[in-house]
């Protein structure tokens, strides 16, 4: 870890600095992909898991016989665990429904607005070495709860071209029959333009590697929406005297084994503080099994000593981190004051891990500093809101000469005649 001894405040934008992400140079290779798969469909999904995950495939689309096979792989301790995640989503997801208000904006004119779910959406869910089943509970879970009429679920084959047990079982359990073997850019291709019996979706959602971000940022350009912008985990740490060096330690490098680019910043008030941690970072990192790719982003990470936690909290506003832990004394009063991050856990027995899995707070949230101007993924992301409006005889009659006038100075005459014809005419 990098240290930085009261930094002076022109030196917080460099220290900040993430890595750059340089799409462009795989734009290229995306739109090759984005063209075969227009042009051969699902064959040529086909031929890209056999190029990409080495995996020869008779079918782009799970079968009910893989699904059945796949349930008892799971074991009951993970079910169980899968059930108390699932409950906490649900109950969470459940409060963030709108009941429909209607609003006499004066007599006669009533305005409203009704959520309707996003009629089709695709769940993209990464395979590999870290199958995330946990993500298809956030994103599987606030679908179902907005009313989407079609999920579709896209996820890399292994090699044999199975599909890992866990996401199947995960997927069984949210009802979501359709999964689609495909990873990558390709599965991005097929989600946002059809093949022959991959039906095109409204709004992609879910993280990835950097060619599945490169590729859903490009969609968007094609009139399909996704989530947010992507880029690598990141975590920012405040911490002061009254933290645990071994919790700080632990919730730094639980972001740090996923991956080398994960940012970790830690932000304290105490030089003691700081060094203890690196201590507990050191022992604790040397029996992880991922230490490798945790030590690469450790390399990489920032600790910072500051004058004071209101400083602290200026750099972490600053930084607009994914993920805020306040391992403070008194979190609630310094929570009031955090304006940009994705998540917030206050106090010192709220790791970053249990937001990840089953508190209920959805954990695909906005990375690269877009917590500054992007929410995390909720019940909203899967609905449009559609707003009505109706007017009687004589609220038309009240309103109607506010809207000529109106119309009138904007030079837009046919506006004012579809008010004027109807007045004449009550």
């Amino acid at each position: 870890m990098k240290t930085y001894l009261y930094p002076a405040l022109t030196e917080w934008a460099r220290l900040m600095q993430r890595p750059v992400q340089r799409l462009d140079q795989l734009r290229t290779g995306v739109q090759e992909t984005f063209d075969l798969v227009k042009e051969k469909g699902d064959a040529a999904l086909i031929e890209l898991a056999a190029k990409f995950d080495k995996s020869d495939l008779q079918s782009v689309w799970v079968s009910e016989e893989e699904i059945t096979e796949a349930l008892p792989q799971v074991t009951q301790e993970l079910k169980d665990a899968i059930e108390v995640a699932y409950a906490n989503i649900s109950k969470f997801h459940e409060s963030q429904h709108e009941p429909v208000q209607q609003i006499e904006t004066m007599p006669g004119v009533t305005c409203w607005r009704k959520s309707v779910g996003i009629q089709k959406v695709g769940l993209y869910i990464p395979g590999g070495t870290a199958p995330l089943f946990s993500t298809l509970l956030m994103l599987g879970i606030p679908a179902q709860l907005a009313g989407c009429k079609e999920i579709i679920l896209a996820t890399p084959p292994s090699a044999d071209g199975s599909i890992n047990a866990t996401i199947l079982y995960t997927a069984h359990r949210l009802g979501i029959k359709r999964i689609l073997k495909a990873g990558g850019a390709q599965a991005i291709a097929a989600l946002a333009f059809g093949t022959e019996t991959v039906p095109a979706v409204d709004k992609i959602f879910g993280p990835g590697n950097q060619y599945v971000t490169a590729a859903k940022q490009m969609v968007t350009q094609l009139g399909v929406a996704i989530d947010m912008p992507a880029g690598p985990s990141e975590v920012l740490v405040i911490a002061d005297d009254s933290a645990d060096a071994d919790f700080v330690a632990a919730d730094l490098l639980s972001q740090a084994e996923h991956g080398p680019d994960s940012q970790v910043v830690f932000v304290t008030n105490s030089e003691k503080q700081l060094k203890n941690v690196q201590e507990a970072m050191q022992r604790q990192v040397a029996v992880l099994p991922r230490q490798t790719v945790a030590q690469q982003a450790l390399d990489n990470s920032i600790g910072v000593v500051l004058s004071s936690l209101e400083e602290a909290l200026d750099f972490s506003n600053l930084y607009a981190p994914e993920h805020l832990i306040l391992s403070v004394d008194k979190p609630e009063k310094m929570a009031a004051q955090v304006t940009q991050a994705g998540s917030v856990f206050m106090g010192h027995f709220s790791p970053e891990s249990v937001g990840d899995y089953a508190s209920g707070t959805n954990h695909t949230l906005p990375t690269n500093g877009y917590a500054r101007n992007y929410s995390g993924v909720s019940l909203d992301s899967f609905v449009k809101k559609i707003t009505f409006q109706q007017l009687t005889k004589e609220g038309l009659q009240r309103i109607g000469p506010a809207v000529e006038t109106m119309a009138d100075a904007e030079g837009l005459h046919a506006h004012k005649n579809a008010v004027t014809i109807r007045l004449a005419k009550i």
